[in-house]
């Protein structure tokens, strides 16, 4: 639950890559904290439910199965999923619900660019899973550096920018508005 008030930061740089016939939406975004911190937000069950659309029932640090736990409200979804590439703290990928997630840590003055590649089961989501990202990684942002508001996922999501950020994210992808993800 958020405990203060968030408005969502500026869009940021993202992509819609066509790899040989596969649609990816690819986002960049920098932190100002050592690749050391953003790779353990991105890798420890703990921290992944303060700021993510899921938590894990083991850390990501290491190749193998894996249970991605999805928490939306009282719904509880656990889905499958497997860590195929772990190089500290530099490449993060992994599955989930079918997609491909590939988070890639770059030193950038003075602290990360992370680029999150998510492979789509459609280009049409495209703008849909850029929204959530975007809200995902401002609370990522918020926990980095000390200020915790918990996670904005699911339907909780549209009271905080989720539908403009949709639209906004449509326009710069060219793709069309889609309504919201319904449970």
């Amino acid at each position: 639950m958020t405990t203060r008030r968030y408005h969502p930061s500026p869009l940021h740089q993202v992509e819609l890559v066509d790899e040989n016939g596969h649609w990816s939406l690819v986002f960049t975004r920098e932190f100002p904290q050592a690749r050391a911190a953003v790779w353990t937000a991105l890798t420890e069950p703990d921290e992944l439910r303060e700021w993510a659309p899921y938590t894990a029932d083991r850390a990501l640090s290491a190749t193998g199965p894996v249970t991605l736990i999805m928490i939306d409200g009282e719904h509880r979804q656990e889905l499958p999923g497997r860590v195929t590439t772990v190089t500290p703290p530099e490449v993060l990928e992994y599955t989930w619900a079918g997609d491909v997630l590939r988070w890639e840590l770059a030193e950038h003055d003075g602290g990360t660019r992370l680029r999150l590649t998510h492979r789509l089961p459609e280009r049409a989501v495209a703008a849909q899973l850029a929204a959530g990202w975007h809200l995902c990684l401002d609370v990522a942002a918020e926990l980095l550096a000390g200020s915790p508001i918990g996670p904005i996922v699911g339907a909780a999501a549209l009271n905080y920018g989720w539908s403009d950020l949709n639209r906004r994210y449509s326009e710069r992808l060219g793709v069309a508005e889609l309504d919201p993800p319904t449970s």
